[in-house]
């Protein structure tokens, strides 16, 4: 699945936060993106997401326009996308967290409740297969159990990456997945994503960890007020003296 920002723009009153963005993800593809606060990385996310509305410019997801359709039909088409701070049901334990998270529940509606209890039955026992075989590949089976809110700043980026997953996701958008999180679980994060990401599914990741992001990713663009300043593979980015500049000191 690809996904294409075209000449996208917002502002808030007098300040422009996205001034004509494009970039493009390819199907597959492990695209990263950096920059300073404010330089229009989350509003960018959220209109890509269709959390915002664009004031210009178009959305292509596999060259198809879509800045009229809503998030949840974006999610549904298979592009999801995490939060900065994880959106998880803290009162819930981890594998309910994922359970709830899995798309068209027949027990969600009155007919389905009362009319086809068999049919409910045997979905929640497929989806709670489809949890138990995605909290193994992230490793979290050891805290199916416990309260989401109890969880390590880390764990809890896993369980958002968890909730993702359950929609069987084409491409995810990351929102700094390794911010507040301990090396060992960034390290675990990076491998999980490398191995989504070999299965087929695109990722696009904002990400203020420089050096776990350019380990990661083989595309890079770099924002600044609003605009992209830079893209390519990350050695040439970094090394780019508009980037050095403009956000990265002289002293990278």
């Amino acid at each position: 699945m690809s996904l294409e920002a075209r000449a996208i723009s917002k502002s808030y009153g007098g300040f422009q936060a996205l001034d004509r963005v494009s970039l493009q993800v390819e199907s597959g593809g492990l695209f990263g993106l950096i920059g300073p606060n404010g330089a229009g990385k989350s509003t960018l996310f959220s209109i890509l997401s269709g959390f915002l509305k664009a004031d210009s410019g178009h959305v292509l997801l596999d060259g198809r326009a879509i800045d009229a359709v809503p998030a949840p039909a974006r999610a549904r088409a298979g592009m999801v996308r995490t939060f900065q701070v994880p959106r998880d049901f803290q009162h819930l334990t981890v594998h309910e967290n994922l359970m709830a998270a899995a798309p068209g529940q027949v027990g969600e509606t009155l007919p389905g409740l009362f009319f086809r209890p068999a049919k409910v039955r045997q979905q929640e026992a497929e989806i709670a297969a489809r949890v138990g075989e995605i909290l193994a590949f992230l490793r979290l089976s050891e805290v199916a159990d416990q309260s989401a809110g109890k969880l390590s700043g880390g764990q809890k980026k896993l369980v958002e990456l968890g909730r993702a997953l359950m929609v069987e996701p084409r491409l995810i958008l990351l929102d700094e997945p390794f911010a507040g999180v301990n090396p060992v679980l960034i390290g675990q994060i990076m491998e999980r994503v490398a191995d989504l990401n070999a299965r087929g599914i695109g990722f696009l990741v904002i990400e203020h960890d420089l050096e776990a992001l350019t380990r990661l990713v083989p595309r890079l663009a770099v924002m600044d007020r609003g605009r992209i300043i830079a893209q390519g593979a990350p050695d040439a980015v970094l090394d780019d003296p508009l980037v050095r500049d403009a956000y990265l000191g002289a002293t990278l």
